[in-house]
């Protein structure tokens, strides 16, 4: 299926991005894998024919990261949990300073986004996975946090880490 030529504005309306973590260290099964969601994104794209032609930016607003979900641990996350993982956050990822983080396509290919992801200021080349069907586009990417200077959350002197890779993925549906 090809998408119809143009400039779209998409966003949540649109669709899911999420980010999944999990848990490394010695005390990994008191902490949780979490569900992330950005709840504050826009994405331009310009579909054109040949796809190599088009592109795609997406910003994601740091204030706009919602923890969904948190499955392991010892005991269910509460919302106070939430709150706090969602304030740690964004102090790990120094939102006063990079209150976004963005995606650019330098490259689109049949099943792949290549591009530059911009993390705290440190620019990346990523290569997305991405597959149109049926009027949506889905895939996703794995980010090692540290290759953007991220350091990874720790807690309990250093037993329970978050791990390092964190995986990104989205579904969206596209303009008709």
């Amino acid at each position: 299926m090809a998408v119809r030529e143009g400039t779209y504005e998409l966003g949540p309306d649109d669709g899911a991005l999420l980010v999944r973590t999990g848990r490394s260290g010695l005390g990994r099964r008191a902490g949780h894998d979490l569900t992330i969601e950005a709840t504050r994104w826009t994405a331009a794209v310009e579909a054109r024919e040949p796809l190599d032609a088009s592109s795609v930016r997406v910003t994601v607003q740091l204030d706009g990261l919602e923890v969904r979900e948190g499955t392991g641990g010892v005991k269910p996350l509460t919302d106070q949990d939430r709150a706090e993982i969602t304030k740690t956050l964004r102090e790990v990822l120094d939102a006063r300073s990079y209150p976004e983080i963005t995606f650019t396509s330098t490259a689109i290919g049949a099943d792949t986004i290549e591009g530059d992801l911009t993390i705290m200021g440190r620019v990346k080349p990523v290569r997305v996975r991405a597959v149109l069907d049926d009027g949506r586009v889905r895939g996703g990417v794995t980010v090692r946090q540290s290759r953007w200077g991220v350091k990874p959350y720790s807690a309990f002197f250093g037993a329970l880490r978050l791990a390092d890779d964190v995986g990104i993925e989205f579904d969206i549906a596209l303009p008709a």
